[in-house]
């Protein structure tokens, strides 16, 4: 197995699953006074930070008691907590964030004093760059990579072919709990842990945004969202399904998009000179989530239900987008769909380099499955795309045409964090 990633840390706790991540995280906290790490609840931020940064102080704002004295008397919650000092979901709080200016304000020579989380951005961002602007390193933390877990030899994902992890991403979830739940407690573990999770979300996270409406009828469109996973987005149609406006599937898509649920991956924006597709496509952040939402318990339904592709091209995409975010980087993502029909599922962009992903489900590719590829380089050669590349279950890298290579998961991933490097053109 070829990893993707080198990772440096220190001895780690038991059970402890290094994270892509760390290397950048150790360079910002030794670059600026404040660190935000960001991404959606359970993934492992304190955890991570409990491990790289065992020396901090370490404060929680879930914690109500904690909460309180921040909220009646923050000033002197951060004298009694010490420097450098971890607080863990910020957003509580915000009330704070003007006194850690004041502090590093007055000695900007120090460097990571503080290193804040958050789970809930949709206010969080703004909050930042408001009171830390020029301050604060944010970064992002995601569920696991596969990576991640090839690399520290995790059970059951140790030594997997790219369709036993396929089906391992969707049964059991690659949250860290789920993913690393004992093998007997598998999918049906998982069931229980993302029945409690979305509940958690709907109660925690959703019903403190203003008008977000009924919880009920949010929980529907997060199904049938689910449903339409790899699919461009219809807000019309979805409307309709769920008995709202379009306006209100537009502010809820907003509401996933900013707790990191899901990942809209935008249209190709260069002007083509053709009728480009201009709708986003939507792709959930974990399939283990959209298996569960959808009622997919075993691999036949994976793999052979009405879902199956779509389900694999958001696999796909959910790991190209950790892969980034695993180097601090934000992806630079888009698709192509012009109105003739030609469909390219992925365009990464890397410099003045363009290059084109299709993504098939099926483990023994066939030449024709290169047609849209092919017909990308032919039709836009002024773009100077690299080859193009099909992803499938195939764990072997091989010319499906002169154009199109197939190309192993692990080698797609590859090529995300280094994009076109020569040895692999």
């Amino acid at each position: 197995m070829v990893l993707v990633f080198q990772l440096r840390y220190h001895p780690p706790m038991e059970g402890y699953v290094p994270r892509a991540i760390e290397p950048v995280l150790r360079e910002v906290v030794a670059q600026f006074p404040a660190v935000a790490l960001t991404g959606p609840r359970q993934t492992g931020k304190t955890t991570l930070l409990k491990q790289l940064f065992p020396g901090h102080a370490y404060l929680t704002l879930d914690d109500p008691l904690t909460l309180q004295r921040a909220v009646e008397d923050p000033e002197l919650l951060l004298q009694t907590a010490g420097e450098p000092l971890v607080i863990d979901e910020i957003q509580q709080a915000p009330s704070l964030l003007p006194l850690l200016k004041l502090r590093i304000d007055a000695d900007r020579s120090r460097r990571g004093r503080f290193i804040l989380t958050g789970s809930q951005q949709f206010g969080l961002m703004r909050n930042l760059s408001e009171s830390l602007a020029g301050r604060v390193a944010i970064l992002e933390l995601s569920a696991f990579g596969l990576p991640e877990l090839w690399s520290a030899g995790a059970s059951p994902f140790a030594g997997t072919s790219a369709r036993e992890a396929f089906e391992l991403a969707g049964l059991r979830g690659l949250f860290p709990e789920p993913a690393l739940l004992p093998w007997g407690d598998g999918p049906r573990g998982s069931k229980r842990w993302y029945a409690a999770f979305v509940q958690t979300y709907l109660e925690r996270d959703i019903r403190g945004i203003h008008d977000i409406g009924s919880l009920r009828e949010f929980g529907r469109f997060l199904q049938l969202l689910a449903a339409r996973c790899a699919q461009q987005l219809n807000f019309s149609a979805l409307a309709t399904d769920v008995g709202v406006s379009a306006n209100t599937i537009k502010r809820w898509v907003s509401v996933l998009e900013a707790s990191r649920m899901v990942f809209l991956l935008p249209p190709f924006h260069r002007n083509l000179g053709q009728r480009v597709v201009k709708s986003p496509k939507v792709y959930f952040t974990d399939i283990g989530l959209v298996c569960y939402l959808t009622g997919i318990s075993d691999a036949a339904q994976l793999l052979q239900g009405p879902t199956a592709g779509p389900l694999f091209e958001n696999h796909c995409i959910q790991e190209a987008v950790k892969a980034c975010l695993g180097t601090g980087e934000r992806p630079r993502f888009s698709y192509l769909r012009i109105s003739g029909g030609l469909e390219v599922d992925l365009l990464v962009e890397a410099g003045d380099r363009l290059q084109p992903f299709e993504f098939k489900l099926n483990a023994s590719p066939r030449t024709s499955m290169a047609r849209a590829l092919d017909r990308f380089q032919e039709s836009f050669a002024a773009l100077s795309p690299q080859p193009g590349c099909l992803v499938s279950l195939s764990d072997r890298r091989d010319a499906l045409t002169r154009q199109t290579t197939l190309l192993p998961f692990v080698d797609f991933l590859r090529r995300i964090t280094l994009p076109m490097a020569p040895s692999d053109r």
